[in-house]
């Protein structure tokens, strides 16, 4: 493989790796490990933990498939991958 796809694949690891670790910290860290520091914080009646695990993770996500989507078409750009 040569300096560009190397480059190239840096670039797409380390956007998997960031997107991850947002997801891991939304559906694990936010749902479940932080869950009684959250909770003691209350957003339209409930408490954050459990909006966070019911609802908020999923408002996440699918900005998270958004987000991935434009940076990888950004990074496609970048590299003259792209499809056009």
């Amino acid at each position: 493989m040569d300096k560009s796809g190397e480059a190239y694949w840096k670039a797409t690891l380390g956007l998997l790796t960031k997107i991850l670790l947002v997801w891991f910290l939304v559906s694990f860290g936010a749902g479940i490990l932080f869950v009684d520091l959250f909770n003691k914080i209350h957003l339209g009646g409930y408490p954050l933990g459990f909006w966070f695990a019911q609802q908020g993770s999923i408002y996440v996500f699918v900005a998270l498939i958004f987000i991935y989507a434009k940076k990888m078409n950004d990074i496609d750009r970048k590299f003259d991958v792209h499809e056009d």
